[in-house]
C-alpha cells in the first residue's frame, strides 16, 4: 500500500535508470508499475530495457518477457527492437551468453539505443538494468560504469527476503558513493509471507537515505493488475513542472 503523500523529489531528469539489489528482485514489475503510474498522470513513457539474457525464439526472433512487459506498458508504441537492442536466448549472465555467441557486449550499443529513444521526447524514460548493480557486460565494463558516465538518477529495487537488509544497505551505498543520486526504493515482496516482512521495510526506511517511494505486496497474476496505486511519486515534481 501506498504510504503517507506522494514523494516529492526536486529533480529534473527525464531518464531513469532502474536496479535491483540482485536479480529475481522484481525489477521488471517495478518498472511497470512506474510505467504505469507515470502513464495515470499523463505523462508519456517508455521503457527501455537495453540487456536481457532469457528469450524465446519466435517467428519475430528472439524475445524476452520482461522487455514485452515493458513495450506493453509504455505509453509510447515502439518496436521490440528498440526496447531491447541486445537479447540472448541463454538465461546466464549476460557477458557469458555474449561470449557464448561469439559476440561482445558493447556499451557504445547501449548508448544508441538510448539515443534513439531520447529522439522521441517522451516525458520520460525508465532504462531497467540486469541483474544487480555491478553487472559485467564485458571483460572490462560494468553496466554501473555507464551509468555513472551518463549521471543518471537511480531507482533502487529491493526484493523483500532473507539477506535484503545487506544486500540494500551494500546497493545504496554503492550508488552514492559513485555519486550518482539515489532517487529512492522501492520495496517488492517477491514472496508470500516473509516473517518481519514490515519490521524489513522499517529498518531500511530508516538507514537508506532515499525516500521509499513504494511497496509493491506480493500478487498473483502481477502481470494482469494494475500497479499504479502501489507507486508514491508525483511525476510532475519528479520532472520539475
Amino acid at each position: 500500500m501506498v504510504r503517507d503523500k506522494k514523494v516529492t523529489i526536486h529533480a529534473v531528469n527525464t531518464t531513469y535508470f532502474v536496479t535491483g539489489t540482485d536479480t529475481d528482485v522484481g525489477k521488471t514489475v517495478c518498472t511497470r508499475a512506474l510505467l504505469q503510474a507515470a502513464n495515470q498522470q499523463n505523462k508519456s513513457t517508455i521503457g527501455y530495457k537495453p540487456i536481457s539474457a532469457g528469450c524465446e525464439m519466435t517467428d519475430f526472433g528472439l524475445r524476452n518477457e520482461d522487455a514485452l512487459i515493458l513495450q506493453k506498458n509504455s505509453s509510447t508504441s515502439l518496436p521490440y527492437e528498440m526496447i531491447n537492442p541486445i537479447a540472448f536466448a541463454q538465461p546466464i549472465a549476460p557477458h557469458i551468453a555474449a561470449s557464448e555467441n561469439g559476440v561482445k557486449i558493447d556499451v557504445k550499443q547501449i548508448e544508441d539505443g538510448l539515443t534513439h529513444l531520447q529522439a522521441m521526447q517522451s516525458d520520460l524514460i525508465f532504462v531497467e538494468g540486469a541483474g544487480g548493480w555491478h553487472l559485467p557486460i564485458n571483460g572490462q565494463q560494468l553496466l554501473s560504469d555507464w551509468v555513472v558516465e551518463k549521471q543518471f538518477p537511480v531507482i533502487l529495487v529491493v526484493g523483500l527476503k532473507l539477506g535484503c537488509l545487506n544486500h540494500a544497505l551494500l546497493t545504496a551505498k554503492a550508488i552514492q558513493q559513485s555519486g550518482l543520486t539515489l532517487v529512492g526504493w522501492i520495496a517488492n515482496h517477491v514472496q508470500h509471507d516473509l516473517p518481519y516482512a514490515e519490521e524489513n521495510i522499517n529498518s531500511l526506511t530508516a538507514l537508506i537515505n532515499a525516500p521509499l517511494l513504494g511497496v509493491i505486496p506480493f500478487l498473483d497474476n502481477v502481470d494482469e493488475q494494475d500497479l499504479s496505486n502501489y507507486i508514491n511519486i508525483e511525476f510532475n515534481r519528479l520532472l520539475g513542472v
